[in-house]
């Protein structure tokens, strides 16, 4: 344990002494702020018919999972691709730590910087709440889900820079798999009625939709859980491949 506490350590320090993350966390908060002035001003004066209090961060997060979409390959580009291009990953792995512990300190890295990130966002709605009370059942449902989420493209970011020495790579096709399984059904005049179904099952807006609407479903949970250990799972087989090569 201690030596995994070490590990996530270092992890940490490489992300937060690099000027990086603070440039991504100022503009994506600069976003997101924007995003919360315009959405609750269309409300108030537009209304839709319907309640600001119950609608509003269903309408925001939607706008905010834009944003990560974005920015979770600028943060997990690197965790596997700078190591192999310092030579640094030799190294690391013959330090006396596994490989899932590896996995484990990289993961629990990027999600600790995204929790940095958007930590700040809980803002929103402590200003409103101070404004005018309200159930705050519904907006932990949404966080939940806003996590689960955040952890599933964590884990592709990861996978996919496990595969490359190269960070633009690993941040392009981070983007494009994101993207992806984000709008997997976006376009569903273009899908073939018999796979619809199929689509629907692995788009991860499907999958949000309930969280933001503050209803909590076993299938959409095991669907994020799911995506994050098969991810992890790759990123292993991904790791294990240097010894095909003669790489211990």
């Amino acid at each position: 344990m201690r030596r995994f506490l070490a590990l996530l350590g270092k992890e940490l320090r490489a992300f937060f002494f690099a000027p990086l993350v603070y440039f991504v966390a100022a503009v994506f908060l600069a976003l997101s702020g924007y995003y919360f002035y315009t959405d609750l001003n269309a409300f108030i004066t537009f209304g839709f018919g319907e309640s600001i209090l119950e609608h509003l961060w269903q309408r925001l997060f939607k706008d905010i999972v834009r944003l990560v979409i974005t920015v979770v390959p600028l943060v997990t580009m690197r965790v596997y691709s700078e190591e192999k291009a310092l030579g640094t990953s030799e190294l690391l792995y013959t330090a006396p730590v596994s490989d899932f512990q590896i996995l484990a300190a990289k993961t629990l890295a990027c999600l600790g910087v995204f929790a940095v990130i958007v930590g700040p966002t809980l803002l929103y709605p402590a200003m409103m709440y101070v404004i005018q009370p309200f159930d705050l059942s519904g907006l932990w449902v949404v966080y939940l889900g806003f996590f689960l989420l955040l952890a599933a493209m964590v884990s592709v970011g990861v996978f996919i820079s496990s595969l490359t020495e190269t960070q633009l790579i690993a941040a392009m096709f981070t983007y494009g798999a994101v993207l992806l399984l984000w709008n997997l059904s976006w376009n569903e005049a273009a899908i073939p009625a018999d796979f619809l179904g199929v689509v629907s099952q692995l788009c991860a807006f499907d999958h949000f939709e309930p969280f933001a609407r503050g209803v909590i479903d076993l299938k959409d949970i095991g669907y994020f859980v799911g995506i994050t250990v098969f991810m992890g799972f790759l990123t292993m087989r991904s790791m294990e491949a240097r010894q095909w090569r003669g790489r211990r």
